[in-house]
């Protein structure tokens, strides 16, 4: 190369690079302003920025959806000042800007109905509230960099040519891994807070709404004359006074806000080369507490969070009529037709079935419920819907069952000893008298719980804690303390952990979905009586009583029949081949009469005779060696379209389709709501209360959905390539 062309491309890169060293060298604020009385977003607050470093000052106003945003800020200390029409001005100290680095900084506004004047409100973030969200770029869309690449790589496992890069890895990845902190991405929860997803940045996160919580003001809210230059720790000066005292604020545990919901995001599988990868291998989950939330978020007029959504949880909260075995633990059942979405490929439903105990058989329990009573439950929806809950599963009890309940807020204690089913009285007492109390400590309130079940167990009996909580922010919760040890310690032991959650706001569904994981229990969410009625009655003998431990799915494709696959959901249940046959990996658990259903989408070769092996590895439910059933996967099971397939077929498909759209995929883009509610129409049972819910959700996500694809800039949906995400490097 000579060195005058040599100096011509230094010269170019050194163009393009200033630009992108500018950025660096600022910083980003961006926030959401909503009113402290209703919530609802707060349009054209002017918000203005001043820095004793900088001089000038920076604005934004905030828009429909009560956000703003400001760029190329010098790093530094800032005072926000927040001023909207028939609202007290607001003022916010110590707001630090760093280079490269979005900072937040929310605001939440009280009314002036004095139209009183030289009156701010000063707003204090609560001690250890953490503001940095760690993304380069939040710009609408998907921003690519080289740091945005390293952090999408997605590995195959034995596959050639090292990891896999692609825009399917977009759809949702974080790299929150601390599951006791909040992502940067909380969803909407009030029904008067629409969702908004901005776009996606280096860290994989998508930014969302996040609020201050009731009752006011948050916490570190004072009120100062304006008059006077305002010091960070301002003298409170009281406004004035309402018409009759508002109900004192709620404390939220460890300062966090009540309307923050915490998600932890595990990407979108990608499509595997056959001849790179044959064998497909995961955990069984049969939670489902991930369609529960979106429906609560949906009838909040509100999107879930995209990290929120898993597939696999759509897919297993419906019934299939699925048929037990005769002669075996698991009834196996496969059927297929051609993808309405995905040209060339076939849609593969393989349903697991487990074996059905009757009430009668069931085994004798001892269930330990450890339930939050912090300031946050004191809702009828939460404190009150678990009361309702359990009195709806005593009944359900018999002379085979203890109870025992522990309850914490900023103590653990213990409510009501181990107390025979038969003393119903005594359980409806104790259940009536649970009350609110306190800030939150869950770690205290679950080590209690096991004490009592560890003491008072019943040799090989149903031996379970159930944890009932609104959402864990409890800071001891943590790999640090090694809580997940003593959780999996006593899972060895016949102790098993179930969460269910209840209420929204301040809700940490990672932690709840990991701890029951590890626990070897399941996950569920309540958001009403009926949902809580299915969990404790209908479904108690499958929700309580295990009838296989440890069990592993895997299916080896024939690279000879089937050139690639995908595997839609269970991205956080994912294993290795080696893992399948390695009986120290931990795997899922399944109740009497539950079944798990996956989702494949296959490329078949011409001429195919056959899909491939399914393998099944499960341990008895007092553990010992495994065993292992095998059976083949035969091209006879496809049907000619969508139309022949079994109706239950058809509506696993919907299910999965609906989430994959809710949270993003790649593969669904061509997929629009009035197609999908035509497939929902083709499945039929509209008798069934369940399936004609769905349809609900569907067009209520239909009319809350205004996000543009993100893959479009990158990836026309015109020339899409169905076969593979087109690699970003």
């Amino acid at each position: 190369m000579t060195p005058v062309i040599r100096g011509v491309l230094c010269g170019l890169l050194l163009l393009f690079a200033l630009p992108a060293l500018a950025r660096k060298a600022t910083g980003t604020l961006i926030g959401t302003v909503i009113d402290s009385r209703s919530h609802k977003s707060l349009v054209d607050v002017e918000v203005t920025a001043t820095s004793l470093q900088q001089s000038g000052s920076w604005s934004a106003k905030t828009d429909t959806w009560g956000s703003y945003r400001m760029t190329t800020l010098p790093p530094g200390v800032y005072t926000l000042r927040f001023a909207g029409k028939q609202f007290y001005p607001s003022i916010r100290h110590q707001v630090r800007v760093q280079a490269g680095r979005t900072q937040r900084a929310d605001a939440s506004l009280l009314p002036d109905n004095s139209r009183g004047e030289g009156i701010e409100v000063v707003i204090t973030p609560p001690p250890g509230t953490r503001q940095i969200i760690d993304v380069a770029s939040t710009a609408a869309g998907v921003n690519v960099d080289q740091e945005f690449i390293k952090r999408i790589a997605v590995a195959r496992p034995g596959g050639r040519g090292g990891p896999s890069r692609s825009h399917e890895s977009l759809a949702g990845t974080s790299n929150n891994e601390e599951y006791g902190v909040p992502v940067a991405n909380p969803g909407p929860i009030s029904p008067n807070i629409p969702n908004t997803s901005y776009g996606i940045g280096p860290a994989g996160l998508v930014e969302s709404r996040r609020a201050y919580g009731v009752n006011g003001p948050p916490p570190g809210t004072s009120v100062s004359h304006a008059s006077a230059p305002t010091p960070p720790a301002a003298t409170p000066v009281a406004l004035p006074a309402p018409a009759s005292p508002p109900p004192a604020p709620l404390v939220p545990p460890n300062g966090a806000r009540f309307l923050d919901m915490y998600f932890k995001g595990h990407g979108v599988n990608p499509t595997v080369n056959t001849e790179e990868e044959r064998f497909s291998t995961f955990s069984v989950d049969t939670d489902t507490a991930s369609y529960t939330l979106t429906r609560a978020y949906l009838e909040r007029q509100a999107l879930p969070d995209e990290q929120a959504v898993r597939v696999e949880e759509f897919v297993n909260t419906f019934d299939y009529g699925y048929a037990d075995a005769e002669d075996a633990p698991f009834g196996v059942h496969v059927e297929g037709f051609p993808s309405p979405v995905r040209k060339g490929y076939q849609v593969v439903r393989i349903g697991v079935k487990a074996r059905e105990v009757s009430d009668a058989q069931r085994k004798p329990s001892h269930l330990v419920f450890v339930i939050d009573v912090s300031g946050s439950m004191n809702m009828e929806n939460r404190l009150g819907l678990v009361k309702h809950a359990l009195r709806m599963l005593v009944e359900e009890l018999d002379e085979r069952d203890f109870v025992s309940i522990v309850v914490y807020g900023s103590q653990a204690r213990r409510v009501l000893a181990p107390t025979s089913a038969t003393q119903q009285a005594r359980l409806l007492e104790a259940i009536d008298g649970l009350y609110s109390e306190g800030s939150t400590n869950a770690q205290e309130g679950l080590e209690l719980g096991y004490q009592i079940a560890s003491e008072h167990l019943i040799p090989g009996g149903i031996n379970r804690v159930i944890l009932c909580s609104d959402g864990v922010a409890n800071v001891g919760v943590s790999d640090a303390d090694g809580i997940w040890a003593k959780v999996k310690g006593f899972a060895a032991r016949g102790i098993t952990l179930s969460t269910v959650g209840f209420g929204m706001g301040n809700y940490n569904d990672a932690l709840m979905e990991r701890l029951s994981h590890v626990g070897e229990g399941n996950y569920a969410y309540v958001d009403g009586l009926k949902e809580a009625h299915r969990i404790f009655v209908q479904n108690l003998t499958g929700t309580l009583q295990v009838v296989a431990k440890d069990v592993k799915l895997q299916v080896e494709f024939d690279p000879k029949d089937v050139s690639l696959y995908r595997l839609l959901g269970y991205e956080n249940r994912m294993l290795t081949k080696q893992q399948f046959r390695d009986d120290r990996v931990d795997a899922g658990e399944v109740g009497a009469g539950h079944s798990v259903t996956a989702l494949y989408e296959v490329k078949l070769r011409e001429g195919a005779s056959n899909l491939g092996t399914l393998r099944i590895r499960y341990k008895a439910p007092e553990g010992g060696d495994s065993k292992e059933l095998e059976m083949k996967l035969p091209v006879t099971a496809l049907r000619p379209s969508f139309a022949t397939a079994e109706s239950t077929t058809r509506l696993a498909y919907v299910a999965a389709a609906f989430a994959e759209k809710l949270r993003g995929s790649y593969w669904t883009r061509p997929l629009t709501y009035d197609s999908l509610l035509e497939l929902w129409r083709g499945v039929g049972l509209k008798d069934r209360q369940d399936v004609s819910e769905l349809g609900d959700l569907i067009r209520k996500a239909a009319a809350l959905d205004q996000r543009q694809d993100r893959f479009e800039s990158l990836a026309p949906l015109k020339s899409m390539d169905y076969d593979q995400a087109p690699s970003v490097l």
